[in-house]
């Protein structure tokens, strides 16, 4: 009774700027993470925790941690999904949060190999699951709320703001790694890279303050005080939503392949078999992110104005045109500005039209009740799936060209044709009631433009 009463004015005390900040900043913490565990992975890790003779073999070994974190997501998108269709929205972003955050900030202080021995990889590892588990959930959450807060004809807009978040906190990464690597060698991998870790404690303290500040969703209490939710969201969504688990699985495939390869592939790529210094990757993918931040939210409207499918399948087809010019601007007289120039167009054009209407889109694949763990779990299974292994299969992939690209661009070709098949034969999603409880009241409330 005390639950009810407590959340009946929480429809008029969230403020879409407040929805929107919590949405931005919590999934900027969450790609500031991860991507500074990219980038370090790619230029720190395989030289002072992950020690071999062999260069490739340690930046694979450093890659396959990357790809560990990726692995452990759907877990974490399971456990934490169900706590959000149970228990809201919100009480599970603070959760989430915090546990990702704490595994980054203690990266900051991990020892090496030379300090720690076979310690330092394992303990890597270790928080690497733990960070990957917070992380599971993230992102689907923070859509969820912004969608479900958001007037029904503009969720492509205000969805769009956790997908925003995910390049602020890569804008932040990126320009953080890009001062640091301009240290002298012996610094920065003594310390220097040390300190964009310990630097998330500042997003972390903001985000926090900005949820706790905020009331539940009203679809979420609407579903809790008119009609019971599913007993057990686990069992709704395995066993009545499978489609919408697959089709966004499918969807979610092009994305994490040229995401993958901008953001943790090229910079490796660059250094390793270019020769080109450290800093010309974070630098590059800084302005690129950029970029990116600034466009998905035209996208995102945009798919409010036109829908979801044509805009998504337009970044898709735009991404595998450019699958080869890309690796040419990049190879193309082993230069920063080219090179900047491919990946402002590849994230900016491709992965902006993929990425801005996908809040939007996703969470109008499920219904009310089982909305969160469905998108949570086959999100962070589409990236554990594609986005952990791709660094890995791109290396591979260059390895078996004798150094040539090609075997690459032909990998995101296929990736972005199967996404286009499914986005086309799964149909439009725009403007579906968010309260539906079964598949066919929310098929059939396609257009209709209400809660």
């Amino acid at each position: 009774m005390s639950r009810s009463t407590s959340t009946t004015v929480a429809p008029r005390q969230n403020t879409m700027l407040g929805v929107g900040a919590a949405a931005l900043v919590g999934s900027a913490l969450e790609w500031y993470d991860f991507y500074l565990y990219g980038t370090a992975a790619a230029l720190v890790f395989n030289r002072i925790i992950f020690v071999s003779t062999n260069p490739t073999v340690a930046t694979l070994a450093a890659f396959a941690t990357f790809a560990l974190g990726y692995f452990i997501r759907p877990l974490g998108g399971l456990i934490f999904g169900r706590m959000g269709d149970v228990f809201g929205r919100k009480r599970v972003l603070i959760v989430t949060l915090l546990i990702m955050g704490g595994a980054t900030l203690l990266m900051a202080v991990i020892p090496t190999y030379a300090q720690a021995g076979a310690w330092s990889p394992i303990l890597l590892i270790l928080l690497r699951l733990i960070q990957g588990i917070g992380a599971g959930a993230e992102f689907g959450g923070a859509a969820i709320f912004a969608v479900e807060n958001a007037n029904p004809r503009r969720r492509g807009l205000h969805g769009a703001w956790p997908s925003s978040g995910v390049y602020l906190g890569l804008l932040l990464a990126s320009a953080v790694f890009s001062v640091v690597t301009l240290l002298p060698e012996k610094e920065f991998l003594a310390w220097g890279w040390r300190l964009p870790f310990a630097a998330s404690i500042f997003v972390i303290v903001i985000a926090l303050i900005i949820r706790m500040r905020l009331s539940e969703s009203p679809v979420f209490i609407e579903l809790q005080t008119s009609e019971k939710p599913p007993a057990s969201p686990v069992k709704e969504v395995f066993a009545r939503e499978k489609k919408g688990m697959l089709l966004l699985v499918l969807a979610q495939t092009p994305q994490n392949v040229v995401s993958s390869i901008n953001l943790a592939f090229v910079t490796a790529f660059i250094v390793g078999n270019l020769k080109l210094s450290n800093s010309v990757g974070p630098l590059a993918t800084t302005m690129g992110t950029a970029v990116t931040m600034l466009v998905l939210p035209l996208f995102g409207l945009l798919s409010d104005k036109i829908g979801r499918r044509p805009v998504i399948i337009a970044g898709m087809a735009f991404s595998a045109l450019f699958a080869f010019p890309y690796f040419w601007l990049i190879e193309g007289g082993h230069a920063p500005v080219p090179i900047t120039i491919a990946i402002i167009l590849s994230l900016g054009i491709g992965i902006g039209a993929m990425f801005g209407p996908q809040a939007a889109y996703f969470a109008e694949l499920f219904t009310g009740g089982a909305r969160f763990t469905g998108l949570a779990f086959a999100r962070e299974l589409a990236g554990a799936l594609t986005a952990g292994t791709t660094p890995l299969i791109a290396v591979a992939l260059v390895a078996a060209a004798g150094g040539a690209t090609w075997l690459v661009s032909l990998f995101i070709i296929l990736a972005c044709l199967i996404g286009i098949v499914a986005v086309v034969l799964g149909g439009e999603t725009r403007g579906r009631r968010m309260s539906a409880l079964t598949v066919p009241e929310l098929k059939g409330s396609t257009g209709s433009f209400s809660k």
